[in-house]
């Protein structure tokens, strides 16, 4: 399968290369976007360069899809966004996204995962869309909600990032209230 690439009003979803590492690093090095993101921050260009070869292998293994979010407008890489845990033959995945804070509240993260719902719905086929949140993300809940997605339950311990077991939610989108909320 090729890389699918996506474009919506003001964004592409790219596939992420080499050349990309820098904008990566960027990102994940920042306290605020890792605190919710299961690792602690970057602090060496490499880990985003090793990184992008975990999401290139996933890819290859038909096991995730990783998009850079790319900016039309000055062709900039704001955050990424993808399907983790992907699992073609249960028709199911959970969705995993990071934005640059200068990019939060302006309605990117919507419009790029709508675009990655309705790519993981009609043309992988996928039934269910996952996500993992800490309780404290509530800017994260509050979008996902406002997608659609249920919450199912609390994950104790799940996470380990800054030397702790952290607690998750749970939330799930099926493919029968994503069409629901299509009409």
């Amino acid at each position: 399968m090729n890389f699918p690439l996506l474009e919506t009003k003001r964004l592409k979803l790219i596939e992420l290369t080499h050349r990309h590492d820098n904008s990566l690093f960027e990102i994940l090095s920042i306290e605020e976007v890792t605190r919710f993101y299961g690792t602690d921050p970057f602090t060496l260009p490499a880990e985003a360069s090793r990184l992008i070869d975990i999401f290139h292998k996933n890819f290859l293994e038909q096991r995730g899809i990783r998009w850079g979010i790319k900016l039309k407008e000055n062709q900039k890489i704001i955050g990424t966004l993808g399907l983790n845990a992907l699992q073609l033959k249960n028709l199911r995945a959970e969705i995993g996204y990071e934005l640059h804070p200068s990019y939060w509240r302006k309605g990117f993260a919507m419009e790029a995962i709508n675009e990655v719902l309705n790519f993981s719905f009609n043309k992988l086929d996928l039934y269910r869309v996952g996500a993992v949140v800490y309780p404290e993300n509530e800017a994260s809940l509050h979008l996902l909600k406002k997608l659609g997605f249920m919450e199912e339950g609390l994950l104790r311990g799940y996470i380990r990032q800054n030397n702790r077991s952290n607690d998750t939610i749970v939330l799930s989108l099926l493919k029968p209230e994503w069409e629901k909320s299509q009409e």
